[in-house]
């Protein structure tokens, strides 16, 4: 994917509603590279109302699937996502950002939509992600569990510490 498609001409659109599309992939992923989502396919619905000269309202509506570690097993899993994320912006002086309001300079009038895109899918993965019962990595859980009960084990062996001994007596 070009990521030159996402940077959007403000001064370009036509008054009133203006409808684009997007299809992210593995490439816009790689391309942004961020540390929590490297892979997936996600569909992204921009309607962008402009009022006045100046004012735009950016509704986004993404929907799709990205790879995410399970955090049990740690392999990879499809998390299906779906968001609705509104943005405002505004032509002015200099590129800021308030909130949710993003002041593009006017003199240039590109707004870069690429990593508000990523900031939205993120913010939609849940914040637990496990696979379906029994789909997690075999040898992984068998691991788990043998690393668990060994645990478990060394925990009951070890002798009481005599603080909460004397505690225990003065509860009975």
């Amino acid at each position: 994917m070009d990521l030159e498609t996402l940077k959007i001409d403000l001064k370009g659109l036509e008054e009133g509603a203006n409808h684009l599309e997007f299809d992210l992939d593995d490439a816009y992923f790689k391309a942004v590279d961020a540390p929590e989502v490297s892979q997936g396919s996600v569909h992204v619905s921009l309607d962008i109302v402009r009022t006045g000269d100046d004012f735009f309202t950016l509704d986004f509506h993404e929907a799709g699937t990205v790879a995410v570690p399970c955090d049990i097993c740690l392999e990879p899993m499809e998390q299906p996502i779906e968001t609705t994320q509104r943005l405002e912006a505004r032509l002015g002086n200099e590129d800021s950002e308030e909130d949710d309001l993003v002041t593009v300079a006017e003199d240039e009038g590109i707004l870069d939509v690429t990593w508000y895109l990523y900031e939205f899918i993120v913010l939609a993965i849940p914040v637990r992600h496990v696979h379906a019962p029994g789909k997690c990595n075999p040898a992984m859980i068998r691991a788990l569990e043998e690393y668990s009960a060994a645990r478990s084990g060394q925990e009951d062996e070890q002798a009481m510490d005599p603080r909460w001994e004397a505690l225990l007596k003065l509860k009975e």
